[in-house]
């Protein structure tokens, strides 16, 4: 309805610029079409097949200004289908929003860099552009890698930036670029696979029909009881699980206050420790003995010669100075 609306309130401006080249052109907005018709005045045949082009576009959502530039001779159109090449819807709306990119940013770097003017609607891609810079070319490249899963845009706007910077050098210009562009593996995730259940035996035979809840109380005689004896038997059954619980509850709290089993070990163990023992007094008083003989001959060691030749020597006695009288 709004695409009805705007075609209505744009047409004149896209009869005026068919007239200028003779072709008349109608609305139809019960049968929901859009006509172009060759006239006496028309001078240029190929211009009905521009013609033709603008309806593509107008119907594909192009605004009237932009989808008008379609009849001069320098500017073409390519439609790019999209439908058909992703069978899962989700995936196919997933990467459809990879060539818009966040804010449609990466839609109009292509844009910039091919020079084409690109609007991405429904199962179509409208490109406008000249086929002489092969910007169209590019474009249709671009989306058929992007909904294929065969290569990110943003690889494209890589490669399409170092093409423009080597473009700018002459000395380049007849060589091959291609030790200059990127090369990007591409890396396939492992998917989880699904998780399969075991296939029973076949049986011709039907799985054998669970008892339910009335057989169940016809067998136990519950069905024949009354409400007040079923109340009371529930009653009996819940007071009889609550004593069991608490019968495990106070076990468990006794279990912290029993006191650890006594080593009661037998002969044959206490002669073992004995002769334990008596190994390890052994062992004990052979090192105290080898430490003594240790501190004697350090003893030993550590007497100075010194004190032997002092004790020979005798000290000489000091003379006494004699006081002359005059």
């Amino acid at each position: 309805m709004g695409a009805e609306k705007y075609l209505q309130e744009s047409w004149p401006i896209v009869k005026g610029a068919l007239k200028e080249h003779g072709i008349s052109c109608e609305l139809n907005l019960v049968e929901g079409s859009m006509t172009v018709s060759t006239t006496r005045k028309t001078r240029d045949p190929y211009i009905i097949i521009k013609a033709r082009e603008l309806i593509k576009l107008l119907s594909r959502s192009v605004p009237a200004l932009q989808a008008i530039k379609i009849l001069d001779d320098e500017m073409n159109c390519d439609i790019i289908k999209i439908g058909g090449l992703v069978r899962n819807k989700e995936r196919f709306v997933k990467r459809r929003e990879r060539l818009l990119g966040p804010n449609l940013s990466t839609l109009k770097a292509i844009e910039i860099l091919t020079g084409c003017y690109i609007l991405v609607q429904g199962n179509t891609v409208a490109a406008m552009g000249s086929y002489t810079g092969r910007g169209l070319k590019q474009v249709r490249r671009i989306v058929e890698d992007c909904m294929k899963n065969l290569k990110h845009p943003v690889y494209h706007i890589k490669e399409l930036l170092i093409k423009r910077e080597l473009a700018k050098n002459p000395a380049l210009a007849t060589e091959n670029w291609d030790r200059f562009l990127p090369k990007f593996k591409k890396k396939n995730v492992k998917q989880k696979k699904p998780q399969t259940k075991e296939k029973k035996p076949y049986t011709p035979f039907p799985p054998p029909q669970q008892p339910s809840k009335i057989d169940a109380q016809l067998e136990t005689g519950e069905y024949f009881m009354s409400e007040k004896k079923k109340s009371a038997k529930k009653w009996q059954e819940k007071l009889e699980k609550q004593s069991g619980k608490a019968e495990e509850n106070k076990r468990k709290r006794e279990a912290a206050f029993v006191p650890p089993k006594e080593n009661t070990a037998g002969p044959s163990e206490s002669v073992k420790t004995a002769n334990d023992n008596s190994e390890i007094a052994d062992i004990a008083k052979s090192l105290k003995e080898k430490a003594k003989e240790f501190r004697k001959n350090k003893a030993q060691e550590n007497v100075r010669a010194e004190s032997y030749l002092a004790s020979n020597e005798e000290p000489c006695p000091k003379k006494k100075k004699s006081t002359k009288s005059k």
